[in-house]
């Protein structure tokens, strides 16, 4: 083995499709156990590697030189072997520098709190100090010298302008979690998380709904691994490739999620779509009739609305834990809120809206059975289309003229992230 990862747990990681990007060499996923990570760093067995959790400080005594930046940070999470002598660097502090400077989050004169105490906190406190934060508090569940209680963060800290969470608390699989609650913080001008799946972690998608600059952390990943490659490869990696890439795998990752009345092209925009994109296409409704195995129809009439939105919410938890799909939701998919914040994690939503003259009824559509409730249920639902939407599709002309505008509002949705 060459290149490749070392960690405990890499199911949920982006590396091997980022370095495989930015250089022409393969680049491997090594789940380490605590038992087997000695043996591993004592055979010295690869070219270089990068280091994540929990192994970034662990790494340190195998080390024979370690960079000045590595060593003051006290975390490496890139190794180069030469010679058989290991040299130890931290590419952490450049990506999330970059990300920082990139969003225009400036820590200058600022009270910046840091959620965990791990290798990754190291490097963000690092780079948060060297521009000038006023103050750079760690928050962690065990109080001590060194940190701050969660308790003591709410009651005395309520003034922060920065929050930085790089705890893995929203991380995939669990990503139902935020690792703080930011109703506390009337000041709070930006949240950053150091994890990047999903997409969007419940900490971000709070920062979003609270008004501030919310960022995750896909871009700091990519822009430490082209520092790390360019270490890797002696040679110069040019910096305008950090954002090509980014735009590139956020485009291939996230899900386009189409939401609407039942009858507004859902379907047909999201299949057309799907194939423009190369992405997969889901239906939600339809992966129901295969779990119920009876139409959406007879369900409602036999087992009632509640069980039915169960059921949804169910296969909608399913379908938006994945990537790089097209999901096609059911008209009432809006009507609980908590389905559209899983959505958003790994989803941008988009809004078919066509006009209600136009929306078919009836054909097993057991809530719109014609005309008269079809326009009752636009009218109820508009509020919730709306605040829902990240962007939104008219569809009121041809499957090709609509599939023209989705596409274009979904790039634009992603330009701004």
């Amino acid at each position: 083995m060459r290149y490749g990862l070392i960690g405990e747990k890499l199911g949920h990681s982006f590396s091997k499709i980022i370095h495989e990007q930015l250089a022409d060499y393969t680049y491997n996923l090594i789940p380490l156990s605590k038992a087997s990570f000695h043996n591993f760093m004592a055979q010295k067995d690869f070219a270089a590697i990068n280091v994540t959790i929990p192994y970034k400080e662990m790494v340190i005594p195998y080390l024979d030189c370690i960079d000045p930046k590595a060593e003051a940070i006290g975390a490496v999470n890139t190794i180069v072997n030469k010679n058989n002598r290991l040299y130890g660097y931290n590419t952490d502090y450049d990506g999330f520098r970059y990300m920082l400077v990139k969003h225009k989050i400036d820590p200058r004169g600022k009270k910046v709190l840091l959620l965990g105490k791990g290798g990754a906190a190291k490097a963000c406190i690092s780079v948060v100090t060297d521009m000038g934060a006023k103050e750079v508090l760690t928050v962690y569940y065990k109080e001590n010298p060194e940190t701050i209680s969660y308790d003591a963060c709410y009651q005395n800290h309520g003034d922060a302008q920065i929050i930085i969470n790089t705890t893995p608390v929203g991380m995939f699989p669990n990503t139902e979690h935020s690792p703080i609650d930011l109703s506390s913080f009337e000041r709070l001008e930006a949240v950053i998380d150091v994890v990047y799946n999903p997409l969007r972690t419940q900490f971000v998608l709070d920062g979003i709904s609270k008004g501030v600059v919310a960022v995750g952390g896909l871009e700091m990943l990519i822009g430490q691994a082209k520092c790390a490659v360019a270490i890797f490869l002696e040679k110069k990696v040019d910096d305008s490739i950090t954002h090509r890439l980014y735009s590139s795998l956020l485009e291939e990752r996230s899900n386009l999620v189409l939401i609407g009345m039942s009858g507004c092209g859902k379907t047909t925009l999201g299949k057309k779509a799907a194939e423009c994109l190369g992405k997969t296409f889901i239906d939600i409704d339809e992966e129901i009739v295969k779990e119920i195995k009876m139409p959406i129809e007879d369900y409602f009439y036999q087992m009632g609305e509640p069980a039915f939105r169960e059921i949804e919410k169910a296969m909608v938890q399913k379908y938006s834990q994945l990537n790089g799909f097209v999901i096609s939701t059911g008209g009432g998919v809006i009507k609980d809120w908590e389905n559209i914040n899983i959505l958003k994690k790994n989803g941008r939503i988009v809004w078919i809206k066509r006009e209600v003259s136009l929306l078919e009824s009836g054909n097993g559509r057991p809530l719109a059975p014609n005309a008269e409730t079809t326009l009752r249920l636009y009218q109820e639902r508009l509020p919730l289309y709306t605040a829902a939407a990240e962007g939104i599709c008219e569809n009121n002309f041809s499957p090709e003229t609509g599939l023209d505008e989705l596409i274009l509002v979904f790039a634009q949705i992603l330009s701004k992230a």
